[in-house]
């Protein structure tokens, strides 16, 4: 009898190992990382940053998300190693516009257009120019004047090839006819330092980063903004189409995941940051950038960027090769 009892409990135990342990769904049972392909303090990381504890609270379950800076080849480390992750939602990446459609034009690259599925646009934010104040720059014709005369005796910061602001930079020295002395960093924060150090006589840097152009404190000089019409808050600041150059840049912010992630969580990410930038306390953190907030879902802004890579072709071939 004390055999069978034993034998029987020996059973039970056996039977319950081989019993399934239940896990946490997502996106419960881990946090979601958000890679950054770009320095910490630059406007990529301080937009995911503010914007990642809100889509948490929207996904609801206890939902985390955790940013992780991956900074150096205008973006394509953060890209890579996403786009290699396991498709569970769980790995997400920072996508910035132009760069990440025309790294892959320009040079060999790591991924392609097809290695990742976009999420949501989230900003779309112009690109502007800027000087210290008592720097050597004082507008942009007369930086333009001292070019023409002096090519490359004016440095110029950006953060790496494709990006939005050196993309901006060589559509305005073709459309001027003049040539910078371009210095590539790993980031807005960085390009910041070295203007505040007198190190860099300009910066090209996104319109959401700046400060007030009318407040007297400000220690900047906003030479420019590349767009046709002026942004709300910059309207004291002329475009380059004020001044004759047909030179127009906008960089776009969105996220993206690695391909095959299941549709059901894909359209949950994307109703979830759709509904963190419609969140009142998310546009009051936010106020700064509110003018360039802009949601736009995945499919749609695919379809953009397919459009837009045509009008880059030009100039990715023009560039010398890495």
């Amino acid at each position: 009898m004390k055999l069978f009892v034993n034998s029987a409990v020996a059973a039970a135990i056996l039977a319950l190992a081989f019993i399934p342990v239940a896990h946490a769904a997502w996106p419960a049972d881990g946090p979601i990382s958000v890679s950054v392909g770009f320095a910490a303090g630059g406007t990529t990381d301080v937009m995911v940053r503010t914007l990642a504890p809100f889509i948490a609270k929207h996904l609801g379950d206890n939902a985390s998300l955790v940013v992780m800076n991956r900074p150096g080849a205008s973006g394509e480390i953060a890209i890579s190693q996403v786009m290699r992750a396991k498709p569970d939602g769980y790995s997400l990446v920072v996508v910035n516009t132009p760069g990440y459609f025309f790294v892959p034009m320009y040079r060999k690259s790591s991924y392609t257009m097809s290695d990742l599925t976009l999420l949501a646009r989230v900003v779309a934010d112009p690109t502007v120019m800027v000087s210290r104040k008592d720097g050597k720059v004082s507008d942009l014709r007369q930086a333009l004047g001292v070019l023409k005369a002096s090519p490359s005796s004016i440095s110029a910061g950006h953060n790496g090839v494709g990006t939005n602001g050196h993309l901006a930079m060589i559509r305005l020295e073709t459309a001027a006819g003049v040539k910078f002395n371009a210095i590539p960093f790993n980031g807005s924060a960085q390009q910041k330092v070295a203007l505040a150090s007198n190190n860099l006589d300009i910066a090209f840097l996104a319109a959401s980063e700046v400060p007030d152009p009318e407040n007297e404190a400000t220690p900047v000089r906003l030479l420019t903004q590349f767009t046709r019409t002026k942004v709300q808050r910059l309207t004291s600041v002329p475009t380059t189409f004020d001044l004759g150059l047909a030179a127009e840049m906008t960089g776009e912010r969105g996220l993206a995941a690695p391909n095959g992630v299941p549709p059901a969580i894909m359209a949950r990410l994307e109703k979830a940051i759709e509904a963190a930038m419609k969140d009142p306390e998310f546009v009051k953190v936010a106020r700064n950038d509110a003018p360039f907030l802009s949601f736009l879902a995945g499919a749609e802004w695919s379809r953009q960027i397919d459009r837009d890579r045509k009008a880059y072709e030009t100039i990715a071939q023009t560039l010398p090769k890495e």
